[in-house]
C-alpha cells in the first residue's frame, strides 16, 4: 500500500484535555485582597460604562459620528470586562481553578474578541481626530454618522473572524504537555505552550495576531498624531491650537492607558516574570475600561455640558412632580 493511502496520515488522532488548570499567580500570600480590588474596578466599569452610553443615548446632541465610536467603546469595555472579571472572581477568589476544554476556548474568544474591538475602536476615534484638526473644513463630508456605523461595523466582524480563526487553529492542536496554563485566564498564548507540536499551525496566527490587533493600529494611531502635531504648528493663535489640542487630550490618555503597558509586556516578552506579567495584563485588561468613562465624563466638554443638562432635566422634573403632588 502506499503511504500516501495509509490510514494513520489521514486518520489524525487530536489529544485533547477533558479539563485545564489555570494556576494565577505562584507563590505569592494573600492574592485574594488583590481578586477583590480587581472585582471592585469591574462594578465601577460596569456602572460608568453604563452611564456614557445612557448619556450618548439621551441626548441628541450627543448622536455624531464621535460619539458612535465612543459608545462602541464603551460596548466594547462593558462587554471585555464582563468575559474576563466574573470568571477571575470565580477562579481564584472561590478556588474553582478548572476549566472545561469547550469553557476554556469559549472565554479566550470573547476575552480576545473585545480586546480586539476596543483597541480597533481606539484607532477609529484617531482617525475622527486626525479629519477634525487636519481637514477641518471637509470634516462634516468625510466623518459622517453612516460611514462611522459602517466602520464600526466591520471592526465588530474584522474581530470576530481573526479571532474565530485563532481559536479554530487551536482547537485542531493535540496537548499532551501539561494542563496548566500560567495566566489569569485562558490565554491563546500560554495554551499553545501546552502543545505536543513545538510549532503548531496556530503559532503563524500567534505572531500575526499582535501585529495587526496591536502594532499596526498603534503605528497608524502615531502617525495621525504626528500630523496632527504638524497640523497644530501652523495655527497661529495660541488659543485655537490649545482648544484643538484639549480635543484630543483625551483620546491621548485612552490610548496611553490601553496600550503602553500591553506594548511592554510584548516587547520585554519572556524576560518580564510570571507573577509581573500576570498583573501587568490583568490591569491592562480591567483598568482602561474603568478609567474610560471617568476621563471622557471630566475630560470632554461636550460630554460634561450633556451631563449638566440631563442633571437639570432631571431636576425640573422632579420639582414640577413635587408641586403636582402637594397640589392635589
Amino acid at each position: 500500500m502506499s503511504p500516501l493511502n495509509s490510514p494513520s496520515l489521514f486518520n489524525v488522532t487530536i489529544v485533547r484535555p477533558e479539563f485545564f488548570y489555570i494556576s494565577g499567580f505562584a507563590g505569592i500570600p494573600h492574592t485574594k485582597y488583590y481578586y477583590v480590588f480587581l472585582c471592585l474596578c469591574f462594578a465601577l466599569t460596569l456602572l460608568g460604562n453604563t452611564f456614557i452610553m445612557f448619556v450618548i443615548y439621551t441626548d441628541h446632541c450627543l448622536h455624531s459620528p464621535k460619539y458612535i465610536v465612543v459608545f462602541n467603546l464603551a460596548v466594547s469595555d462593558l462587554c471585555g470586562s464582563t468575559a474576563l472579571v466574573p470568571q477571575m472572581i470565580d477562579t481564584f477568589l472561590f478556588k474553582s481553578q478548572l476549566i472545561s476544554y469547550k469553557a476554556c476556548l469559549t472565554n479566550m474568544f470573547f476575552v480576545f474578541l473585545f480586546g480586539c474591538v476596543q483597541s480597533l475602536t481606539l484607532t477609529v476615534l484617531s482617525y475622527d481626530r486626525f479629519v477634525a484638526i487636519c481637514f477641518p473644513l471637509r470634516y462634516n463630508e468625510i466623518v459622517t454618522n453612516k460611514s462611522m456605523l459602517v466602520i464600526t461595523t466591520i471592526i465588530w466582524i474584522f474581530a470576530g473572524t481573526a479571532i474565530l480563526i485563532n481559536v479554530i487553529f487551536i482547537n485542531r492542536i493535540s496537548f499532551c504537555k501539561s494542563i496548566v496554563i500560567n495566566s489569569f485566564f485562558c490565554d491563546a498564548g500560554a495554551v499553545q505552550l501546552l502543545a505536543c507540536d513545538d510549532n503548531p499551525p496556530s503559532a503563524v496566527i500567534n505572531w500575526t495576531h499582535p501585529v495587526i490587533i496591536l502594532w499596526l493600529p498603534v503605528l497608524f494611531i502615531t502617525g495621525t498624531y504626528i500630523s496632527i502635531a504638524r497640523a497644530l504648528f501652523k495655527i497661529a493663535e495660541a488659543s485655537e491650537r490649545l482648544k484643538a489640542m484639549k480635543t484630543c487630550s483625551s483620546h491621548l490618555i485612552l490610548v496611553s492607558v490601553f496600550y503602553l503597558p500591553i506594548c511592554i509586556t510584548y516587547a520585554m516578552g519572556s524576560a518580564i516574570p510570571l507573577n509581573a506579567r500576570i498583573v501587568n495584563m490583568s490591569l491592562t485588561t480591567v483598568l482602561p475600561p474603568m478609567l474610560n468613562p471617568i476621563i471622557y465624563s471630566l475630560k470632554t466638554e461636550e460630554f460634561t455640558e450633556s451631563i449638566k443638562k440631563l442633571y437639570r432635566r432631571n431636576k425640573i422634573h422632579i420639582v414640577v412632580r413635587n408641586k403636582l403632588k402637594t397640589n392635589v
